[in-house]
């Protein structure tokens, strides 16, 4: 039940809504426009504050309907694990969508509503601790990458060896998706566009 789990988020994922957006308000595929990143921050950046948040309203509904979904088939059997397993999935599915040739978003939305949703307490404490390391340091890849990293320890005491080894996964999938902005930092060549 687990894969079928994971499969049904996969699907959800594969939704990009960063896409949808784009096509609608500038006629471009997201790839076209800004960084070419199918995620809030390119769309809020280069089309426009709203649609950024529409954005983000829209990767935050995927998840939670991979969730509901999932739950509606699987919860009797898996429990809390139903969260767990539709949301990597998920988070694959938006990383790596089949349809466009696995070249999807960098995740930091669903992988926040993943964690919020399965660890409710530590989940949130990780997003606010990746947030305010976002808005100090200007720098988007450091709060991301953050939040992945506290999410693997935050696993390992307060849940299981699964949850954990998955954090430690997503973990990966959200250093290798910034790779090239950790790389800028570390440069001094990125832009610190979101500091306050």
């Amino acid at each position: 039940m687990k894969y079928l789990c994971l499969f049904i988020g996969y699907c959800f994922g594969n939704f990009l809504t960063a896409e949808v957006v784009a096509r609608k308000y500038t006629g471009k595929h997201a790839a076209q426009i800004g960084s070419g990143n199918p995620g809030m921050a390119n769309i809020m950046a280069t089309v426009g504050k709203k649609q950024g948040f529409i954005v983000l309203g829209g990767d935050f509904l995927k998840t939670v309907l991979a969730f509901v979904i999932s739950w509606l088939i699987a919860g009797d059997v898996l429990k809390r694990d139903v969260i767990l397993w539709s949301g990597f999935g998920t988070l694959l599915g938006h990383n790596f969508p089949i349809w466009n040739k696995f070249r999807g978003g960098k995740g930091v939305a669903v992988t926040c509503t993943w964690l919020v949703v399965f660890m409710p307490l530590w989940g949130t404490l990780c997003c606010v601790a990746g947030g305010i390391v976002t808005l100090v340091s200007g720098y988007l890849p450091l709060g991301a990458v953050l939040i992945a990293l506290l999410a693997v320890p935050a696993a390992l005491f307060t849940e299981n060896n699964t949850a954990a080894g998955l954090m430690l996964v997503s973990l990966a999938i959200m250093i290798y998706k910034h790779r090239h902005g950790l790389r800028r930092i570390m440069n001094g060549e990125e832009e610190r566009k979101f500091r306050k």
